[in-house]
């Protein structure tokens, strides 16, 4: 039998003396409040009853929680219809927890009504038997609603662009194979003189600006084909379909930059991204927005819109999550250990934020293919595992740089290199690994020290 050994838990309050829960639906929500009785000691009070999720009724449960001394309010964090009841409960100076509804599953054996799934979250709380879900604060609240509204519309641009190119196809125009952006400035003249009629591929050639010019004979080959007018009319509306969202997504881009410039620094606790490093004085939230979207940037594989979608989903102040290993588990870029017994698997990641996911996917996918540490390690990966699997443990070393730049104002990304592996060799073990390795191939091996 093995001995016993201390080991390290995390301490969390036994009894949280007064809590509510509310089991959240479309329209209503069940709310239950657990309080210490008047004169017994050591009996509680429970009380149960539905609410309405509009402005006023919540508003009048807000009053009454306030008057009843409620320290913490739990509640599941249903589709979009927690938040209400966030907001309203929040802005009454409430402490509020939005908790993941895996954590408060249904026990066999009990019945499921909302009332008695009220009652259970409510007794979960308050022996704190759950963990908080991240809630941005108003204002960021805003600057990720802007960043996840540039994201989809870059998304649906994106598509509208795909079905130019499928609509060139069928037409057996190939100059997207010539092209390196098929929507750049050669590209696009092209296009529209498609549009207005013009069939002659010389003609289509000649029209290719800058470096294009160099393959006219690729270019007019490519433009041979058949495009009729059925095809100028679909290509038509695609290209203003296009141009619109081009259009609504600088829209949408300043809106962001507003929204930025609007954000206010909070004068007590300042973030961990809002200091300036040479000073050490809290920056306002827009200059602190601004260090970290540089410092980010030099991240291999990471630009400015990028780095922008990736604050928009977790903030600049890291002391939310703590540490990076939560901040990654959070995220669901870390696979969980499943153990039983004697066997010992890992479960699956999960499903996080998508937009943090997909902006995590885009930097990791640039930095596979650089002569950086980030490519090295990417490349070492992939010689024992699937790639897909490769690009996600790298988005979670991303995802850790990511959490040190923003934990320490003064810190700046710095490359370890490509050839970081290599420095970590034992010189000694390799030599000894590769001589017994030929020695068992039948070779007598004597080592020369080089000069």
């Amino acid at each position: 039998m093995d001995q016993p050994r201390e080991i390290e838990v995390a301490e969390e309050q036994e009894t949280v003396e007064r809590v509510a829960a509310i089991d959240v639906a479309k329209a209503t929500g069940m709310v239950c409040t657990r309080v210490p009785h008047e004169s017994i000691p050591g009996r509680r009070v429970t009380k149960v009853w539905e609410v309405r999720a509009t402005t006023r009724a919540l508003t009048v449960l807000a009053e009454h929680l306030v008057a009843e001394r409620i320290e913490r309010v739990v509640l599941e964090s249903t589709s979009d219809y927690w938040r209400p009841f966030v907001y309203m409960l929040e802005g009454a100076g409430l402490d509020v927890w939005l908790v993941n509804a895996k954590q408060v599953k249904n026990v066999p054996g009990r019945p499921k009504t909302d009332k008695l799934d009220s009652v259970w979250l409510a007794k979960l709380a308050e022996r704190s038997m759950l963990s908080p879900s991240f809630v941005p604060k108003e204002q960021m609240r805003h600057v990720r609603d802007l960043a996840r509204a540039r994201f989809d519309l870059v998304e649906d641009r994106s598509r509208v662009r795909q079905r130019v190119e499928k609509l060139l196809e069928d037409s057996l125009v190939k100059i997207s194979a010539v092209l390196t952006d098929l929507h750049g400035v050669s590209g696009r003249a092209m296009l529209e003189a498609l549009i207005r009629g013009e069939r002659d591929p010389m003609v289509l050639a000649e029209l290719a600006k800058g470096r294009a010019r160099a393959r006219l004979s690729a270019l007019a080959e490519a433009s041979d084909g058949r495009f009729t007018s059925h095809h100028a009319r679909l290509l038509r509306i695609l290209l203003d379909q296009a141009d619109d969202l081009t259009r609504r997504i600088e829209t949408v881009t300043a809106l962001l930059d507003e929204a930025i410039s609007d954000l206010e620094a909070r004068s007590r606790e300042p973030m961990t991204a809002a200091l300036d490093p040479e000073t050490g004085e809290i920056l306002p939230t827009p200059a602190a927005y601004a260090s970290a979207i540089q410092r980010m940037s030099e991240i291999p594989g990471c630009g400015p819109e990028t780095a922008r979608a990736v604050i928009g989903e977790i903030g600049l102040d890291m002391a939310v999550f703590g540490t990076a290993q939560r901040l990654c588990s959070w995220a669901k870029t870390s696979p969980r250990t499943v153990q039983s017994g004697r066997k010992t698997r890992r479960a699956r990641i999960g499903n996080g934020s998508p937009y943090l996911k997909a902006a995590l996917g885009q930097i990791a996918t640039g930095a596979a293919k650089t002569d950086t540490f980030l490519g090295e390690r990417y490349r070492r990966l992939i010689k024992r595992m699937p790639k897909l699997k490769a690009l996600a443990a790298l988005e979670r070393s991303i995802l850790v740089i990511i959490f040190h730049l923003l934990s320490d104002p003064t810190a700046t990304f710095t490359d370890l290199g490509s050839d970081f592996y290599d420095k970590r060799i034992d010189i000694k073990r390799r030599t000894n690994h590769l001589v017994h390795q030929l020695e068992a191939l039948g070779h007598l091996v004597t080592l020369t020290p080089a000069a």
